[in-house]
């Protein structure tokens, strides 16, 4: 396995972020994807996170990088807020090397890809590239002000040979309003990816539909075992 030498926990701070939720078109073939042991949530949602880190000076070690990663929202376990559900990783497309390394020690399915977001006027545009061919694409309606300020913890659970593990990943954004989630497009049907796909018409989850030009989050270093 690649190893990194950095220190656990790193700090990324202002990164211009796109979360989005939804139901899947498929959700056997979304759960099919979970490890062994976990359950999907009862609505069976998808999560989706398309960010942008534009300079090293954003970051504690990892570097400037982009990423967009994914899953499916799990049963049976919360974040501490105690409502919102613990969520699997299944994809996560990151553009840097480094920061590869450093997820792979801990579980994570990282592999190479670029995330661009785009904000022309108020239409901001997020695309997903794996080997430079475009495999997501995410548009949205945004304002410029800044309607909330969204802090919490969010649970994500990784599997670590046959071990479970998971992590709570503090978060602060400041979140833009207004925002509407107009499409989201799955555009490599060869890709495993396509799994993920949304239903059509999209059924979005709206609680977890936000742009946030300045998002700042730690990658955790307390990792502990996950029991479902």
């Amino acid at each position: 396995m690649t190893t990194t030498s950095l220190a656990a926990p790193q700090l990324v701070i202002n990164s211009r972020m796109l979360y989005s939720s939804w139901i899947p078109a498929d959700p056997h073939a979304a759960a099919a994807l979970l490890a062994p042991g976990l359950r999907p949530a009862a609505n069976r949602a998808v999560y989706m996170n398309q960010y942008v880190v534009d300079s090293a000076e954003q970051t504690s070690s990892f570097g400037a990088y982009s990423l967009t990663y994914l899953g499916v929202d799990l049963a049976g376990r919360t974040a501490p807020d105690g409502v919102t559900p613990a969520r699997f990783f299944t994809h996560y497309f990151n553009s840097s090397g480094t920061v590869r390394a450093y997820v792979l020690e801990r579980g994570v399915p990282a592999s190479q890809g670029t995330t661009a977001l785009e904000l022309t006027g108020n239409e901001l545009v997020a695309t997903t590239r794996v080997d430079g061919v475009p495999i997501i694409r995410t548009v949205a309606r945004v304002g410029s002000a800044i309607g909330s300020v969204a802090r919490g913890h969010l649970l994500y659970v990784t599997r670590v040979g046959k071990r479970l593990m998971a992590g709570n990943y503090p978060y602060v954004g400041e979140v833009v309003s207004p925002f509407e989630l107009m499409s989201l497009e799955f555009l490599a049907k060869d890709h495993p990816v396509y799994a993920l796909r949304p239903a059509n018409p999209l059924r979005r989850v709206e609680a977890w539909c936000w742009y946030a030009p300045r998002d700042s989050f730690v990658y955790p270093g307390g990792e502990y075992e996950y029991e479902p």
